[in-house]
């Protein structure tokens, strides 16, 4: 098991990726990829029980499900560097003919990726679909999904939040990054959603919250919290909140890099903020 230490150089390291891929190509989502890369690094260095030999079954391991798929770059990354597939691949994000499309698709076969994502919404129930999956295969393993707060405007969302506990769907743990903000503004100017926390609990689920979700090691307790909540009738929320653009001062408190590349001068400064760590692609 990774130390902190070497957790935190991991997502230095994906951090410096996501800027580095994003800027390459003048187009790709920093912001948010930032704000998870701390949970990315520790869903896949820690968390989860996965093999690298990678099949689109996933029988007798977790899985997880990226719904707000515009955050592709640090999925990419930490795929990468967590072994699915080359790091130097990294380099064709968002290139003619690349498996790394700015949205996570599947006709490419890159490995790790099990469903075509970023049309908001979606993602919940097929990975509610996944986790019906292994309990009527008496698979044990846990299902995994992430969701931006934006997203959560979606109507399928309720729907497959309420499915859920009403089927008592309780091997799937789901996260929201609760950055508070989208393409537009703050979720509370573009649609404001009160207490998220109140509405999955209303929905019959169980609720966790992550305050300090660009913590290593809180969301190491956070999650492993969460798996303990698994297996007892209810599906899991866990509320990440984090902070958009995490880790490079001038990507932070706003919403502003939600969908724009830096340029090579914001790059330099951004790339000086988190110094190279495992060896950049």
């Amino acid at each position: 098991m990774a130390t902190t230490q070497e957790l935190q150089d991991f997502t230095q390291q994906v951090r410096r990726d996501i800027l580095r891929m994003v800027h390459a190509v003048n187009s790709g989502h920093p912001g948010g990829s930032l704000g998870c890369a701390e949970f990315f690094t520790v869903l896949y260095q820690d968390i989860m029980e996965y093999s690298t030999d990678f099949n689109m079954d996933g029988c007798n391991e977790d899985m997880f499900f990226l719904s707000n798929g515009h955050i592709s770059p640090v999925y990419y990354s930490v795929l990468s560097r967590s072994g699915f597939f080359s790091v130097e691949e990294l380099a064709t994000f968002r290139k003619l003919n690349t498996r790394l499309q700015g949205h996570p698709t599947t006709h490419e076969h890159l490995p790790g990726i099990r469903i075509a994502s970023g049309s908001l919404g979606q993602g919940m129930s097929v990975a509610l679909g996944a986790a019906l999956s292994k309990k009527l295969n008496g698979d044990g393993q846990l299902i995994y999904s992430l969701h931006g707060d934006g997203e959560l405007q979606e109507g399928q969302i309720w729907e497959a939040a309420m499915f859920a506990s009403a089927k008592k769907i309780d091997n799937i743990i789901v996260t929201v990054d609760l950055n508070g903000k989208q393409i537009d503004g703050s979720t509370d100017e573009v649609l404001p959603m009160g207490s998220i926390r109140s509405k999955f609990e209303a929905f019959g689920w169980e609720v966790l919250d992550i305050v300090q979700g660009n913590d290593i090691e809180a969301i190491k307790v956070g999650m492993s919290d969460a798996k303990t909540k698994t297996g007892k009738g209810k599906p899991v929320c866990v509320l990440l909140h984090t902070e958009m653009g995490n880790g490079v001062d001038f990507m932070m408190h706003t919403h502003a890099w939600h969908g724009k590349a830096p340029n090579d001068e914001q790059l330099a400064s951004a790339l000086d903020q988190n110094p190279v760590t495992l060896g950049d692609y």
